[in-house]
């Protein structure tokens, strides 16, 4: 009786029937796969964002900014090139300068200061000359990329150098 019970318990209509221990194997592996891609995911975005950034970055060559001449003498408008945080100054002299407001030390978003006429990153002490960009004092290694600004009707364009 105990062999008519278990051949019930085993067989139904010739197809075998999923065991407990075979259930929990399956489902443990499931739950496994699905934690791998959940750690996988973000390691292969950190991984492949530069290329992406890169790509992204090649595609814009130009901005335009309306109604960007009517910014004050000795400020600062922040936008977008690309994916990159980026600022437009209008010094008191009347002239235009842009450049990248990323720090080039870590990565932080820098300000301008007027009344100092400097570019500050607040994370680490460093700043940069506001007319060329240029690293004058703290962490950072390298100057800030700056852009070609011209003037044209409608507002002001801020190109690759």
């Amino acid at each position: 009786m105990s062999e008519t019970t278990c051949q019930a318990d085993k067989w139904v209509e010739g197809k075998d029937l999923l065991t407990r221990k075979a259930f929990v194997r399956l489902a443990l592996g499931g739950v496994g796969l699905c934690y791998a891609a959940a750690l996988g995911y973000p390691v292969y975005r950190y991984l492949g964002s530069p290329a992406e950034k890169a790509a992204a970055m090649a595609a814009i060559t130009e901005v335009t900014l309306k109604d960007a001449e009517k910014l004050p003498l000795g400020s600062v408008l922040m936008f977008k090139f690309g994916p990159h945080p980026s600022m437009l100054i209008h010094h008191q002299d009347g002239s235009w300068v842009a450049f990248d407001a990323v720090c080039t030390h870590l990565g932080c978003t820098v300000q301008y200061q007027p009344e100092r006429n400097v570019i500050h990153c607040a994370c680490h002490g460093g700043e940069y000359d506001a007319r060329t960009g240029k690293n004058i004092s703290g962490p950072p290694p390298r100057p800030l990329r700056g852009y070609a600004v011209k003037p044209v009707s409608g507002g002001i364009a801020v190109s690759r150098a």
